[in-house]
């Protein structure tokens, strides 16, 4: 009990950061930025499709697919549908996304994937592509043995947590190049929307590795 109630006092901090930063970055696109239209000749418009999307759509929900196992209070069965469906979620917007940035960057005539921002978010999101592919195979339809679904999920999962942690720094130096413009509030802001992403990483990872590591 102790042990669950520690994952569970981690899931509501996560929970609590993610809100913070989804507030943070559309106080960013709205206020400092104009909004968000993809299909604006206003080119900035276009880019902020990517950060509202990336961070909102991808960013949170996979932390909350990660953490649903601990999180939602139904079966097993549920909690599987509910992490696989989230997880093509985010893996549709992530998609947007990235969709938006390149729309930016043809639209600007700005080259594309020049930047570790750009090589971290492409294999993140391929990455990604495959961990779900793997995973709803394995465990969904038609779905592995049972003995070979066992020794798959501590894989599976390790995996997952590593490729979230990518899409966290993939963020992080996101947030540091349209960071680092000079002092001011819109820095600041966006400073602290990196820093809370980072610490709801850290939390959504503690919410789900403690209970595996003190088992």
């Amino acid at each position: 009990m102790p042990l669950l109630s520690s994952a569970s006092q981690f899931s509501a901090v996560a929970h609590v950061l993610g809100l913070t930063a989804a507030i943070l970055v559309i106080v960013w696109v709205v206020h400092y930025g104009g909004g968000a239209d993809l299909n604006s000749e206003n080119t900035d418009l276009i880019f902020n499709v990517h950060p509202l999307v990336m961070t909102l759509g991808f960013i949170l929900v996979i932390g909350e697919a990660i953490m649903a196992y601990n999180t939602v209070p139904s079966r097993k069965t549920v909690q599987k549908s509910i992490h696989m469906l989230l997880h093509l979620l985010a893996l549709v917007l992530g998609v947007l996304g990235i969709y938006a940035a390149f729309k930016f960057h043809n639209e600007s005539q700005i080259p594309n994937m020049y930047t570790l921002h750009s090589w971290l978010g492409i294999c993140t999101i391929c990455l990604f592509g495959l961990q779900w592919i793997f995973g709803f195979f394995s465990f969904w339809f038609p779905g592995a043995p049972p003995m070979t679904r066992t020794m798959l999920v501590p894989l599976h999962a390790t995996a997952g947590l590593a490729i979230f942690l990518m899409a966290i720094c993939t963020a992080e130096t996101g947030f540091m190049e349209k960071g680092g413009e000079g002092p001011g509030a819109e820095t600041r802001l966006i400073n602290f929307a990196g820093l809370i992403i980072l610490l709801f990483g850290l939390f959504v990872s503690l919410s789900t590795a403690l209970p595996r590591i003190m088992s």
